[in-house]
């Protein structure tokens, strides 16, 4: 494993989502009262931690992906609560690398074990019981339930906060840092992977836009300062493979389930464009397209936060 031990894979020893939980609205912000349920499955050797809100008689369970600047406790925050109190059972994961799990260290993780891992984790809830499953991602995490979903197969919904395919240059030129990024990004990480430098870390904020990632700058400064989330290292391997993922099944041939998604309206990282990218090639299932007012990439903004909230609790109730 890590230098961490098993016991220590929770939020209780962490003071950064304290402190950016403390820019979202009061109602928003976790109390021993209000705490998820902490819980590690094992993944391929990772202790895989787990942020849950577990209730026998939801009608649904929802599963929340985070993205490459955030992590399961963030999503817990802004959505996890507020559908574990309309009596949904709800699932943080925070994916080897990010958050509180604990990483196989004869592993080094790709953007692909994300997808297989979440997968493997749907799977693994359905077999516990038979209920509608729906997958919520922000950011990044908005793709990954797309690439969850065409490689599971049986998911009732999925919920993006952008739909990114890193494969396209607009995509490419509009979420990195800058123009050499987006230009030879991808290559550099493949030509460290290919001469024995997959293991090498870089920030994330070196070579994205997450100087964006959320529009107060407090909050911004919290995360960036968070190991965790926005302030986390990931390896040459991981960012070769997500810049040029393949899905199981592409866009033009997606049949599984009705897709929404939320869009934060002032989002300075990812413009509702480079979703429009996916979402319009999708033909075979509902889409439906929403606008979170004055949300930042990541939402600390009440009205936006009202927002997300409502709108996803009317898909899932719509799909259900």
């Amino acid at each position: 494993m890590s230098n961490k031990q098993i016991s220590d894979v929770s939020y209780q020893n962490q003071d950064s989502w304290k402190e950016i939980q403390s820019f979202l609205p009061p109602d928003y912000q976790l109390t021993k009262e209000t705490m998820p349920k902490e819980e590690c499955w094992e993944w391929k050797g990772n202790q895989i931690h787990l942020d849950v809100y577990r209730s026998t008689n939801a009608k649904a369970k929802v599963i929340l992906f985070h993205g490459v600047g955030t992590n399961g406790r963030q999503m817990t925050t802004i959505i996890g609560k507020p559908l574990a109190d309309d009596g949904f059972e709800v699932i943080a994961l925070d994916m080897p690398i990010y958050g509180e799990t604990l990483v196989n260290k004869n592993m080094t993780i790709s953007f692909s074990d994300w997808v297989e891992c979440g997968n493997d984790y749907v799977n693994y809830e359905r077999s516990r019981d038979n209920r509608p499953v729906f997958l919520y991602g922000l950011s990044a995490g908005g793709m990954e339930t797309y690439f969850v979903a065409a490689r599971n197969k049986n998911i009732n919904g999925i919920i993006g906060m952008t739909f990114l395919d890193q494969r396209e240059k607009a995509v490419r030129m509009t979420t990195t840092k800058n123009w050499f990024w987006g230009t030879f990004g991808t290559g550099l990480a493949k030509i460290s992977c290919s001469i024995g430098l997959s293991k090498f870390k870089m920030k994330m904020s070196v070579c994205s836009k997450m100087n964006t990632l959320c529009n107060n700058k407090q909050a911004l400064t919290a995360m960036l300062n968070d190991k965790t989330s926005a302030g986390n290292k990931v390896n040459m391997k991981f960012l070769a493979d997500y810049m040029t993922y393949k899905p199981e099944i592409e866009p033009e041939d997606f049949d599984i389930c009705p897709i929404i998604l939320t869009q934060p309206e002032n989002d300075r990282w990812t413009p509702e464009i480079l979703s429009d990218i996916v979402l319009d090639k999708i033909k075979k299932t509902p889409v439906k397209k929403v606008i979170l007012k004055g949300g930042s990439h990541y939402p600390v903004e009440m009205q936006a936060l009202k927002d997300l909230h409502k709108y996803i609790l009317e898909f899932i109730n719509e799909n259900l």
